[in-house]
């Protein structure tokens, strides 16, 4: 399915969203209401009732026994428990054991550990209406940012009222602010690109960097291809670099409506069509970029997708599709982290049998060090890893 981008807008509200039926009793009676969530969390099992007269160490004794919490007290102590919870959580999963195995061990351990922390802090729930208004009391008016993260609230006769984790909407909040101020890009020379919700926001700008200096092959200037487009910062890029049209693919919509909104503000949406597609789009390129996400493994909630890729899937179909979707003379640029060969999820032999097996062949390499914050964090489980860490831009072509 084709759309063209000066057709793809960004509305207030996200893609519809579905929503599962929740009942508990209260005073003795029996309630409905409607639960949502950005995770692969399941909805809770046993709902209890909580307000500010409960305090920290009894909520997490009944998290910790899987319970959720229905917050009826005032809004600034729910934050506040969020917080007191977090604290004993971090102090619990310190007596663990260290994770000295080495990885893949210590990764696996680290998102394990992450996982059931994410699970509890998850209990903590707030209740909205269905113009996501909480009445509950020094409760902030958060309505234009759960519109624009989680669409309208399909209401039904029995559930008139959505159940969210706190956690989550304090992270649909986050978003917001984030969608607002954006993120300046040095590539696109201080421009900013700001990310809707769910749609992964390019904090990292070495990648960017190795896509504006890897020599542009002269089959790709009257078009390239942006796989995978999320907030559709390469494709503004390769503008940039001088191509004269791109067509950007996603298979998510808010990606797409993200893209097609920065592109629009950076006054390129005339050049760059949109498609909602699987990988590639009909047809050959002279230039295919591809960034896709870096470490094999499940995601567990939408900005996980830009992180974890499920047995290695999308960079799979990329490189085996490659070659024919490449015109004569034309490059595929896969844009990567070496992060997951020093997890040991994958190993650099892997990565060049793929290659050679989808009929490609490697021009060249650039190579480029990250330069965000967790590099230098010594504290961080994952340290070893992130220090030797290198983005690549493998420039490749048909064999």
């Amino acid at each position: 399915m084709k759309t063209p981008s000066n057709n793809v807008a960004a509305s207030v509200s996200a893609p519809a969203t579905a929503f599962e039926l929740l009942q508990w009793q209260e005073q003795d009676k029996a309630s409905t209401a409607l639960w949502r969530t950005g995770s692969s969390l399941p909805k809770p099992r046993r709902i209890e009732i909580a307000d500010d007269t409960m305090p920290a160490d009894t909520a997490f004794r009944h998290i910790s026994e899987g319970a959720s919490l229905l917050w009826r007290g005032d809004f600034q102590n729910a934050r506040q428990l969020l917080l007191a919870l977090g604290r004993r959580l971090d102090k619990k999963s310190r007596r663990k054991p260290s994770a000295a195995a080495g990885f893949p061990h210590a990764f696996h351990l680290f998102r394990q550990t992450q996982a059931q922390r994410a699970r509890m802090l998850a209990s903590l729930l707030i209740e909205l209406d269905e113009h996501w208004h909480c009445s509950l009391r020094r409760a902030p008016d958060w309505r234009v940012a759960c519109s624009e993260s989680w669409g309208t609230v399909a209401v039904q006769a029995e559930a008139r009222t959505v159940l969210v984790p706190l956690r989550d909407l304090l992270g649909v909040v986050g978003a917001h602010e984030w969608r607002k101020k954006g993120v300046e890009i040095a590539a696109l020379d201080g421009a900013r690109i700001h990310a809707h919700y769910g749609v992964f926001s390019p904090v990292r700008g070495e990648y960017l960097d190795l896509v504006m200096r890897a020599p542009l092959p002269a089959a790709g200037v009257s078009q390239a291809w942006d796989i995978g487009t999320g907030t559709g910062v390469l494709a503004a890029v390769l503008l940039k670099r001088g191509v004269k049209s791109v067509v950007a693919t996603d298979m998510s919509e808010r990606a797409l409506a993200c893209a097609g909104e920065n592109l629009q503000r950076l006054g390129q949406a005339a050049k760059v069509e949109l498609q909602r597609t699987d990988l590639f789009p009909q047809g050959q390129a002279g230039l295919i970029v591809c960034n896709p996400p870096w470490l094999p493994g499940k995601a567990a909630s939408l900005l996980d997708q830009a992180i974890y890729d499920e047995d290695s899937r999308m960079l799979r179909g990329f490189l085996q599709g490659l070659a024919m979707h490449l015109l004569p003379g034309g490059e595929g640029w896969l844009v990567i982290s070496d992060l997951a060969e020093h997890l040991k999820l994958r190993s650099r032999e892997e990565l060049l049998a793929w290659i050679a097996s989808a009929g490609l062949k490697v021009l060249g390499r650039e190579d480029i060090r990250p330069h965000h914050g967790k590099v230098q964090d010594q504290t961080d489980p994952l340290h070893a890893a992130r220090a030797a860490e290198v983005t690549s831009l493998w420039r490749l072509a048909a064999a």
